[in-house]
């Protein structure tokens, strides 16, 4: 099915929730304004309207061949990714010095989000290469940087994150694929990683791996980690290409869906070793990890909000299509089939599945925002603040988004009814495709683990607490509010509030003396905390709707009054969810103990 690039809600929740016109005001981005952002957008969602959507089915129907040691894309892929590079939309936030157009990150993620939706698969790859770009830029050294970088602002190059093996899963000082140093200065990699996304494959001239390995004389677990640069082909002084490096597929893994994104089972050194250049220094290799895994948490995040899009989309068309049943408001009438989407229940799930798409877009542009005002304040503890934000929605972005993703396209299943589950539909697809959201860059049990220890004592509890009350804020302007409906809204996100000062307090008291009773409320405290920021974002969502209708000149007055219903559905009928999970945060770890594992068993 077709895909629409969501231009105006995306505007929206950039302009009147997240306060991305702010970054304007830094002085930072001269030339950034309301018609460049607009023509951007647009032109974004051409490509992915246009050239990447079309070859989504084609992707999962074909999906990636390994041939006589090469991937192979599925047809089209090849084009359109070039197309893609041709474009400038691999480096739009990156900077100018590489090749960069040095935009705002927030805007580059609003450009992200729309080909994550049309074609996943396809757009894996860039969001790989952004970590290397991350991790060299921070870590590398000037060299690396001048070799490699501007090949990879571009995407002429394209790089991957090689950390997992076999026995290590998300264990990752259990690694044991090796590095030895040469007399050159270079390493020789040996080993075998496994789920590699675009270990290889035919739409660049070079790969960039950033590998995980270990030295002979490293010590034990994540402490012996380093980071090594091995390329596909080698690169001579000058930039041009050279021989071609030890480090090959060996396999391709059979997956429930991104059918097209080639996942890997990669082979390092099986002859004379694989080359490879340290980064970061000895033993860092964690540092260097963590900047390529937390740019990417936020972009996993982000494919969330585009599955939910694209699932709410064909659900959408669908429901406005299919004509079964009698309206039961028509019934004594005896009228024909009517379009399903006048049946309530089936209002029920695509309202669901809209607002709490709308929820999840304006926690990961917050994210966004937060990442471009820790960068380019001008104010030391402003940034200071800013990066505490941060750091604190990024789990929140990844694990709530990708969670409520699989939910979404799940419900857009149920919309279709049995058609939804047949492949011909492509509803089936969104749901396969989104599954693996939870688990990449660090499962959401890890995200949550993340939230309710590290994140819930960032700078002796100040990043949570800030938030709260930002979102008490929230609600005293929405009590005091001459609408009534925006007095339910904040009816409504006052308890859900309410419930995360509470859970916070009890977990925080319990994270030193009971660490396990954090650990089992993690995943339960991680859904509330996501569920009552969507509130609180679509709250302001409402405000800034409501002014607008006030205000009147806009003449857009469906649009806001739209964005004002979308808010109070999910006020009142999603939030109250907070409370239930709520309760499952502070219940203790003891219960989870009480039965052996031969009575799980049996």
């Amino acid at each position: 099915m077709a895909f629409s690039a969501p231009i105006r809600d995306i505007r929206f929740v950039l302009e009147d929730i997240v306060q991305f016109g702010k970054l304007a005001e830094t002085g930072v981005f001269e030339d950034l304004g309301a018609d460049l952002v607009e023509a951007v957008l647009t032109e974004s969602g051409r490509l992915a309207g246009e050239v990447m959507a079309p070859l989504n089915v084609i992707g999962d129907r074909q999906g990636a061949v390994l041939e006589d040691g090469a991937v192979r894309m599925a047809p089209g892929f090849a084009a359109a990714y070039r197309q893609y590079v041709a474009g400038g939309w691999n480096g739009i936030a990156a900077d100018t010095a590489y090749g960069g157009q040095g935009l705002p990150y927030s805007l580059s993620i609003a450009c992200s989000e729309m080909v994550y939706a049309a074609n996943l698969s396809l757009t894996l790859c860039p969001l790989l290469t952004a970590g290397a770009v991350e991790a060299l830029s921070t870590y590398g050294s000037q060299e690396q940087k001048s070799l490699y970088l501007a090949k990879l602002v571009t995407g002429e190059w394209t790089a991957t994150m090689v950390l997992t093996e076999p026995q290590a899963g998300s264990d990752v000082g259990a690694l044991r694929v090796k590095a030895t140093k040469q007399s050159d200065g270079s390493y020789l990699i040996e080993g075998t990683k496994i789920y590699i996304s675009y270990g290889d494959h035919d739409m660049a001239e070079n790969i960039i791996h950033m590998v995980l390995a270990r030295l002979p004389d490293a010590p034990a677990g994540t402490k012996g980690i380093s980071l090594f640069l091995v390329p596909k082909f080698l690169v001579n002084a000058d930039g041009s290409l050279g021989a071609r490096n030890d480090v090959k597929p060996v396999g391709l893994e059979h997956k429930l869906g991104i059918h097209a994104s080639p996942t890997c089972v990669m082979a390092f050194g099986e002859n004379q070793g694989a080359v490879g250049y340290l980064v970061g220094g000895e033993n860092n290799g964690m540092a260097c990890m963590f900047s390529m895994m937390n740019a990417a948490r936020l972009n996993v995040g982000l494919q969330g909000v585009a599955i939910a899009e694209r699932a709410y989309q064909q659900a959408l068309a669908y429901a406005r299509e299919r004509r079964q049943g009698k309206s039961a408001a028509r019934r004594l009438a005896q009228s024909g089939p009517v379009e399903i989407i006048e049946h309530p229940d089936v209002r029920r799930m695509l309202l669901t599945m809209k607002a709490t798409t709308e929820a999840i877009r304006a926690i990961c542009y917050a994210n966004a925002v937060a990442i471009d005002e820790a960068r380019h304040l001008p104010d030391d503890r402003a940034r200071a603040k800013a990066k505490l934000r941060e750091e604190l929605l990024t789990p929140i972005s990844k694990g709530f988004a990708t969670d409520m993703a699989v939910e979404v396209a799940s419900l857009g299943i149920q919309v279709h009814g049995g058609m939804g589950y047949i492949e011909e539909t492509g509803a089936a697809q969104h749901l396969r495709d989104a599954r693996i959201l939870p688990i990449y860059e660090g499962t959401n049990g890890i995200q949550a683990m993340d939230l309710a220890t590290r994140k819930l004592s960032l700078n002796g509890g100040a990043a949570v607490a800030a938030f709260i009350d930002d979102m008490g804020g929230c609600v005293s302007q929405l009590m005091n509010s001459h609408s009534e409906q925006l007095r339910v809204i904040g009816t409504c996100l006052e308890q859900g509030v309410a419930a995360v000062d509470r859970v916070t307090e009890w977990l925080t008291a319990r994270l030193k003396e009971h660490p396990r009773d954090c650990l089992s409320g993690a995943t339960p405290y991680l859904r509330l905390f996501g569920l009552v920021s969507g509130g609180y974002l679509l709250g302001l969502g409402a405000i800034a709707a409501n002014d607008h209708l006030v205000d009147g000149s806009s003449g857009e007055d469906g649009f806001y009054k739209s964005k004002i219903s979308i808010a109070k559905f999910y006020a009142q009928n999603i939030l109250p969810q907070a409370q239930a999970w709520a309760s499952a945060a502070v219940t203790g770890a003891d219960q989870l103990y009480e039965l052996t594992p031969d009575q799980m068993a049996g």
